[in-house]
């Protein structure tokens, strides 16, 4: 690849790919480095050719950092000896952008570890961020996201696979966006203020990311994002990871996790509320039956004996003679012999 620039592609749009048009969006990158007011016009033009085996051998060895900051070359994560056949390797943008956030958030309820463990070929997620290593810990935290997450200070992998650089927000919120934008904006302000002097560190605010898929080392789907919320939606890279077939869990949010509350509350209310409350017991059960356990006590169709002693008749209580479903309407007189 001559310049870095955006792309949404796949094998057969490589070979479709116009040269003309790829050079037309390499000049618009170019000059979006020197003119700043661009950022906010619209998408960035997109190249839609893949990595080539030259790019790939440029990037290969480029330092990445993990959480400890310890650097390893980018290589290790598509072709290390014991990693997986296929890696889906995610470039996200600064570490306090809330539209990546809430992209990894959904994309963790959505392809769980435990759901690629079912594909044929195995299969792994990686994301790489371009800030400061310190803040990989808490991105991970915030975001929820199970899979490994590296960083790339310097972007020189953003800049040689051919991502860009842009503040555009684009015409269409994304689906993987499941709060407001205002919301999102708040937040992201919020962390990058408490997290004091890191709030320098998160990264380059102008630089967007892109996925690529390797399989055997090399790159057999790539999608360059084109403004700041293009990550691929979910439904997408479900389809390329080959889970397409299955339905993806419900991401559970804050307004889910409230009406789970609310109704467990009201379960637990309606169990409160349908048991019999202390004074109220009727005779099955009651204090006077417990009164008569042992004493001989039974019923017949006229009323209560201990043995041949009537205790009560159902006549004296003004029941209906031949009730016997044991009601009785007071037991104030009642006595048990002894």
């Amino acid at each position: 690849m001559t310049a870095p620039v955006d792309v949404a592609m796949n094998a057969d749009s490589h070979r479709l790919g116009d040269v003309g048009k790829d050079s037309q969006a390499a000049s618009a990158t170019k000059s979006n480095r020197h003119n700043p007011t661009v950022d906010f016009d619209s998408d960035i033009k997109v190249s839609k050719e893949l990595p080539t085996i030259v790019d790939l051998k440029n990037v290969a060895d480029l330092p990445m950092l993990d959480a400890d900051g310890k650097s390893q070359p980018f290589k290790n994560i598509y072709s290390g000896e014991k990693g997986a056949r296929r890696v889906l390797v995610i470039f996200v943008r600064h570490f306090f952008c809330g539209n990546c956030q809430e992209f990894l958030r959904t994309l963790s309820s959505s392809v769980t570890p435990e759901a690629l463990l079912t594909l044929p070929t195995s299969t792994q997620i990686a994301v790489i961020g371009c800030g400061h290593p310190d803040l990989i810990s808490p991105y991970r935290q915030t975001t929820t996201c199970p899979f490994p997450i590296y960083t790339d200070p310097t972007r020189k992998l953003y800049d040689l696979l051919g991502m860009t650089r842009t503040l555009d927000l684009g015409s269409k919120s994304p689906e993987y966006m499941q709060k407001s934008l205002l919301s999102v904006m708040l937040a992201s302000l919020c962390q990058s203020l408490k997290s004091g002097r890191g709030a320098t560190k998160g990264g380059d605010y102008r630089q967007v990311g892109g996925e690529f898929l390797f399989e055997d080392g090399n790159v057999t789907w790539g999608r360059r994002m084109k403004n700041t919320r293009d990550h691929a939606e979910i439904p997408e890279l479900r389809k390329v990871l080959g889970l397409d077939g299955e339905r993806p869990p419900m991401r559970e949010t804050w307004t889910t996790s409230v009406g789970k509350a609310l109704s467990h509350r009201r379960q637990n209310w309606s169990r409160s509320r349908s048991r019999t409350r202390p004074g109220k017991e009727s005779f099955n059960g009651s204090v006077m039956e417990k009164a008569m356990e042992g004493k001989g006590a039974k019923t017949n169709g006229n009323g209560i004996v201990v043995g041949d002693t009537p205790l009560m008749t159902v006549e004296s209580q003004g029941v209906p003679n031949g009730d016997t479903n044991g009601s009785v309407a007071s037991t104030a007189d009642v006595q048990v012999p002894t």
